[in-house]
């Protein structure tokens, strides 16, 4: 158990010290803006988004390359595939998500990612009114606005210290807003996941090296449109800063054939004061909590409390103040290799206008196979 409590406190260690390392960064650099590439942060897969996207010490499938690499290794069959698909704010916003893991061998395995967030159909009605002044519709065009990431997964257990796994993404981002400007990105992550007698931890760094976002303007699509006052934007470059989440996790036997998994993680941003439970200039902290009750190991009930925020009585649609978290909720089934989740989860942390609007209903399917 010493082994444990040491390994543990190391996690914890190395966790706030990236944080506090990179914050200086933060505040010295001026092409950081907060919420950069912020569509990476959105969260994957039923099952994590009906917990709360609490998965850092406990993902064991595909979908480990973008919550932790580590647990590819978790992996129990040869190949793992899932396909994920949702809809946000009625349908206006599409995420589509794709991956596969294998093993290398019995202690190493690999991985590929493929995510999407877009707006499509966009109509550019610049050229509505023709050089008659006369409204002619077929001269609307339309273009699409989506953010891609690609990351490819490599882990690989440590022989020395049992239960010990590393690994890490390298990671490819590709922007695109019409023909008006695109960006490529590159970055790192880097996870880790530790195993000792049903306990799960886990440490996932985000972005640990900078992820930099190179943008191309293309000016001239802005010239005579651009309002008076608006300055035509110029080629530049993007940075986003590390994140981190620190996890603990622990499955439980119930009675019967239930079984109940717990999990918490600590979401550690670097990117100035945020609207968190825990927030300084340093560091902000967001905790996340998690829970699935499953029966058999076939139908699993999920939910999850995050992104927990103070809301100004004053600025509130409802006129009610006071800290509120975000709720979600899932379900899940599997059986021979297939897996079928679905989860419901709450955009907005207070009522907006039609409250469905704000509300997204995730599908993902995943299959292990031999």
């Amino acid at each position: 158990m010493l082994h444990f409590t040491r390994t543990a406190s190391a996690l914890v260690g190395v966790g706030l010290s990236l944080g506090l390392a990179t914050t200086g960064l933060a505040q010295t650099k001026d092409l950081t803006p907060k919420y950069s590439n912020d569509f990476l942060n959105i969260g994957v897969g039923g099952r994590a988004l009906g917990m709360g996207n609490v998965q850092v010490s406990l993902v064991g499938d595909a979908t480990a390359g973008y919550w932790n690499p580590a647990g590819l290794l978790n992996q129990k069959a040869k190949y793992d595939a899932v396909l994920m698909h949702s809809e946000l704010f009625s349908g206006i916003v599409k995420n589509d998500y794709a991956a596969f893991s294998m093993p290398l061998d019995e202690q190493s395995a690999i991985g590929a990612s493929i995510i999407r967030v877009g707006v499509d159909n966009i109509a550019d009605t610049r050229a509505l009114v023709n050089e008659y002044g006369q409204i002619s519709y077929d001269r609307i065009s339309y273009f699409s606005v989506a953010d891609y990431a690609l990351l490819l997964s490599y882990a690989r257990r440590i022989g020395s210290i049992e239960g010990l796994k590393v690994a890490g993404n390298g990671k490819i981002i590709y922007r695109n807003v019409g023909k008006f400007a695109n960006a490529w990105g590159f970055g790192i992550d880097a996870g880790l996941q530790y195993d000792y007698k049903g306990w799960r931890l886990g440490l996932m760094a985000r972005d640990i090296t900078t992820t930099f976002n190179a943008w191309s303007i293309n000016s001239e699509e802005f010239q005579g449109v651009a309002a008076t006052n608006d300055s035509i934007p110029t080629n530049s470059t993007e940075i986003t800063l590390p994140r981190f989440v620190l996890g603990v996790g622990r499955s439980v036997q119930l009675p019967g054939s239930l079984t109940a998994l717990v999990a918490v993680d600590l979401e550690m941003t670097t990117d100035g004061k945020r609207n968190t439970l825990v927030s300084s200039d340093v560091v902000s902290i967001d905790p996340k909590v998690g829970l699935e009750l499953g029966y058999k190991n076939l139908i699993f009930l999920r939910g999850g409390v995050s992104n927990v925020q103070k809301i100004d009585a004053s600025k509130s649609f409802d006129g009610k103040g006071g800290w509120r978290p975000q709720p979600s909720l899932g379900v899940g089934v599997a059986f021979s290799g297939l897996r079928l989740d679905l989860a419901l989860s709450r955009l907005a942390i207070e009522k907006v206008g039609d409250q469905s609007a704000t509300n997204s209903v995730i599908v993902s399917l995943g299959y292990a196979f031999k």
